[in-house]
């Protein structure tokens, strides 16, 4: 299986981090030795002192699919999960200075955490799921797909042009406003609506 994430996809967070708005959506990858299965802990790398919390709507594939038109999207997932994308943001800020990738800032081992998922049909409306994260039981990103510049049927079609799409593959849809750094001895609680999906420490 692989992780397609997408980055710049809610406008807040792109003028809080003083990016330009994307005319496409901007796709990365993370490898499978990023996941970090549910409750388990986050360790800190070593290679970095400013790692940040992403909060994200993912979506796992169901089925096999390339060049998938927008409006038969729907068929190809039908389970919705909620995941941190961890990013490295002071080796990402070296690494974009240089105009090279951004791999070893969102890649690295543990960098994204995965709640269980459930079916998309719990939502009657997936435009418009609420989703938040609290740190230390502190709300720190809150957000609603509504506010996705690409909506998931969109995101699905696009990437499934550049990359066939395989049972079990994971997207994470982007990032709403809030993102900021952990730290040692921190608990990280995501939610999706009232539920709690996700929790786990750093370590």
């Amino acid at each position: 299986m692989k992780i397609i994430a997408v980055g710049r996809n809610y406008a807040e967070h792109i003028k809080e981090l003083n990016n330009e708005q994307p005319e496409d959506p901007v796709i990365f990858t993370k490898p499978e030795t990023a996941i970090l299965r549910p409750n388990d802990p986050f360790f800190y790398p070593d290679f970095s002192t400013d790692v940040h919390h992403e909060v994200e709507i993912l979506v796992r594939i169901s089925r096999t699919g390339k060049n998938i038109e927008q409006k038969f999207a729907h068929r190809y997932y039908d389970e919705i999960g909620i995941g941190i994308d961890f990013t490295a943001r002071d080796l990402q800020s070296k690494l974009k200075a240089k105009g090279l990738p951004w791999d070893l800032a969102k890649g690295f081992n543990g960098s994204a955490p995965m709640s269980p998922f459930i079916p998309k049909t719990d939502f009657p409306d997936l435009h418009n799921i609420n989703f938040r994260l609290d740190v230390n039981g502190e709300t720190r990103q809150v957000g609603n797909t509504s506010m996705m510049l690409f909506q998931i049927d969109y995101l699905i079609s696009f990437v499934s042009n550049y990359f066939m799409l395989l049972q079990g593959d994971i997207l994470f849809t982007g990032t709403p406003k809030g993102v900021g750094p952990v730290h040692i001895g921190d608990k990280l609680t995501a939610y999706i609506e009232d539920r709690k999906m996700l929790e786990f420490d750093v370590k």
